[in-house]
């Protein structure tokens, strides 16, 4: 039995980890088997790859980035997204290789085809039955996370400017507009209860298909 492979995405302070927290908490209410993991990350390979990406005082160029990233999401799959699918779970994943299109290629200018070849090898074939993309502007966004002071602490990626973000915004809108019967575009200026919702109902519809 296949199991139901779900990513959220979204730039930063999209309020994407409010809504997995509350996505699982669905899930569990209502029966559902599923394991909810992390781009990179996931495993203990790819947790160490994670803290390079995020916390290296290197400078690493947008190619070594996307190598890096490429490399633990498919030890993630081999090892955690795989199996949990061939015994019928749902697997949630916090950000997956639709990121790597937007920060690596459309806002870091790799060719994009070079990245769809390597994340073809990567996945495996483990494509998401649904992605939640979770759309704010920049500013929002950054406004969001300077309430909460998470601004005290931005990890490499988030310390870049507001045209990379912008580009990262207009690459998930790109990826949305080529897949939509993947990608569901979500205005995450709404409520969380507004979007939550919205998540379900999805869910719900796709699941049942499936």
């Amino acid at each position: 039995m296949k199991g139901f492979l779900v990513s959220f995405e979204g730039g930063e302070g999209c309020g994407k980890s409010t809504q997995i927290k509350r996505f699982i908490k669905y899930l569990e209410n209502n029966n559902h088997e599923y394991i909810c993991t992390r781009e990179p990350g996931g495993t203990p390979v790819g947790e160490e790859i994670r803290n390079i990406l995020l916390h290296s005082k290197d400078n690493l160029s947008p190619k070594t980035e996307f190598l890096l990233f490429s490399a633990s999401r498919n030890k993630l799959i081999e090892d955690v997204v795989k199996p949990a699918l061939d015994q019928g779970k749902v697997v949630v994943l916090d950000r997956y290789y639709d990121s790597s299109y937007t920060y690596q290629g459309y806002a870091g200018n790799l060719r994009i085809e070079d990245i769809k070849t390597i994340t073809n090898f990567a996945i495996s074939g483990a494509v998401p039955d649904v992605t939640f993309l979770l759309d704010l502007p920049y500013e929002e966004g950054m406004n969001r996370k300077s309430k909460d002071e998470a601004l005290k602490n931005l990890d490499r990626i988030e310390q870049k400017d507001k045209q990379y973000h912008d580009s990262v915004r207009n690459g998930y809108l790109t990826i949305a507009k080529d897949n939509p019967n993947r990608v569901v575009v979500i205005d995450a200026s709404q409520s969380p209860e507004q979007i939550e919702r919205i998540i379900q109902a999805e869910f719900i519809s796709r699941h049942k298909k499936y």
